[in-house]
């Protein structure tokens, strides 16, 4: 598929704004996946001061077929994971005071070469942010740490805000689309997280459009519901570059909206569903529902 519908198509965001942001968070040296990862809703947000930090730099140690990130397929970033920046969640702090941040977002490449998996960065950055700013809110959305219990303690026990870990796609698209990944695995990160009893919200999301089936998604759906999961965001899969898995179909619109409203049905506290929804995007609409 090549031609994007006109819902698809977004008007390109004003330069100088972006240009403002940028000027801000290049004072700090710090990644963001709205850049690494092309994020459709980058002008949107940065608009709005708004944006999510990647911390534990940005050399990716997986694989996964949807993902933009440098150490996606193809244009694999060369090179060895640096060790976690010391530095990193003071400048973390610094810049989200700058920006006059009251919800922060954090979010990290995957580092299976950590004996953590980077969950004690996490932890600091959590840790930092509360120093800079005691009334921010704090969303940390984690990778799996390979399904250690331990490294998902350590987040928890630095009480963030919202506890997010996507679960991306349908089981059955695992070995095409996540291949080092588990979906029970990520389903028990979700369930743990929420009986842990240290977070407010727990929240998931994943993609459309890669092949997956309604009855496919409808147990998606259920499955979250069932480790108590509290929001989810379902949106369009959309390929960063010609060399990336293209998208199987365009989901409608209406579609998007059955999903919103099949998912309200099941008791979430949110579901946010969409072509251009993504794991992040309007996070701190949280706070409203």
């Amino acid at each position: 598929m090549s031609r994007l519908p006109d819902f698809l198509v977004k008007r390109i965001p004003k330069q100088n704004n972006m240009r403002k942001m940028r000027l801000l968070l290049d004072d700090s040296g710090i990644h963001t996946v709205c850049e690494e990862a092309r994020c459709p809703n980058i002008g949107e947000c940065f608009l709005k001061k708004t944006c999510t930090f990647m911390i534990l730099g940005s050399v990716c140690t997986r694989n996964c077929a949807f993902c933009a990130l440098p150490a996606g397929r193809q244009g694999v970033k060369k090179g060895t994971p640096l060790p976690p920046d010391p530095e990193e969640p003071k400048k973390i702090a610094e810049a989200a005071k700058k920006l006059g941040l009251d919800y922060v977002v954090v979010t990290s490449v995957t580092r299976d070469d950590l004996p953590d998996g980077g969950a004690g960065q996490f932890a600091k950055v959590i840790a930092q942010l509360r120093m800079s700013n005691a009334e921010c809110r704090i969303e940390v959305l984690i990778p799996d740490f390979n399904g250690k219990a331990e490294a998902l303690q350590t987040v928890l026990y630095a009480k963030p805000y919202v506890l997010n870990h996507n679960i991306e796609t349908v089981p059955r698209l695992y070995p095409k689309i996540r291949p080092q990944a588990n979906y029970e695995h990520s389903l028990n990160i979700l369930l743990n997280a929420k009986q842990s009893g240290k977070v407010v919200y727990t929240k998931s999301g994943f993609m459309v459009g890669l092949g997956e089936t309604r009855d496919e998604i409808i147990k998606v759906l259920e499955d979250l519901k069932e480790t108590g999961c509290d929001i989810v965001t379902i949106g369009q899969y959309l390929s960063p570059s010609r060399e990336h898995i293209k998208p199987e179909r365009f989901v409608l619109p209406e579609e998007f909206e059955a999903f919103r409203s099949f998912g309200k049905s099941l008791g979430f506290l949110a579901v946010f569903s969409g072509p251009f929804v993504r794991s992040s995007y309007h996070a701190a609409e949280i706070l409203n529902v």
